[in-house]
């Protein structure tokens, strides 16, 4: 769970996803376009990732993908983030983490 947490905490805005999943690919996409360039890291391409995706899920992230951490702390999965989004606090988020400065 240490491993998570610290690579939860490497870059204003992190990503657990696998690379097969749609929905984590529209979270992903949707933080580029709003200009962040979070660390991606896809579970199914790490030999211990399902290891880290119960460590997410001991974590409180449930569903366990996508997990979406801004400034170290757990925001959401993909419903929670697509209504920050809509609400327009998403973007202050990643401003007030500096994952984007405009």
């Amino acid at each position: 769970m240490e491993s998570v947490r610290q690579l939860a905490s490497e870059k204003a805005a992190v990503i657990f996803t696998k690379s097969s999943c749609c929905i984590c690919h529209s979270v992903k996409t949707l933080f580029y376009e709003l200009g962040a360039s979070p660390a991606i890291h896809e579970l199914d391409r790490y030999t211990n990732g399902r290891d880290m995706e119960w460590a997410l899920r001991n974590l409180g992230c449930n569903p366990a993908l996508p997990a979406v951490f801004i400034g170290g702390k757990y925001v959401g999965s993909s419903k929670d983030i697509i209504s920050y989004h809509v609400d327009g606090s998403l973007k202050q988020m990643l401003k007030d983490a500096k994952a984007i400065w405009f």
